[in-house]
């Protein structure tokens, strides 16, 4: 069986995922945090601007980790952990708490997962509309 090497997220790659979010979010009139992890979950890249909540740079973490160990936007999850949901007794004694609202998005690349992004500081839809157009420009 042959594999094909898939590039990895590149700090550019990062750099461009960030700027394309904060883009939406100003063009929106909202202020974010963003945080962009590679595929083994260490920050590749992260912008709080100085009029978000503190709280925010938190979130985006917690949001791009999600998705990246589940492999799917956060959106997509909130519904899983209800009670009742396939999440609903997923352990949380992981490195970080995982968190199941929308703006976590994974990042892939010729099908692979390479990464994810995270982005809080809006309304959920909000979060996910930015984080989905940083993806989006990636492709």
């Amino acid at each position: 069986m042959t594999t094909t090497a898939v590039a990895p997220l590149t700090t550019e790659d990062a750099e461009l995922l960030v700027a394309t979010a904060r883009r939406a979010a100003e063009d929106a009139g909202v202020t974010i945090s963003v945080t962009v992890l590679d595929e083994g979950g260490h920050p590749l890249a992260f912008r709080r601007d100085d009029r978000a909540v503190l709280i925010s740079g938190e979130t985006s973490t917690r949001k791009a980790y999600t998705a990246l160990q589940l492999n799917a936007p956060t959106a997509d999850l909130v519904d899983a952990v209800q009670p009742g949901g396939l999440f609903h007794t997923l352990p949380t004694a992981l490195d970080r708490p995982l968190l199941f609202i929308a703006g976590g998005v994974p990042v892939r690349r010729d099908g692979r997962l390479i990464g994810a992004v995270g982005v809080g500081g809006g309304a959920p839809e909000q979060d996910h509309g930015f984080a989905t157009a940083a993806v989006e420009a990636l492709a």
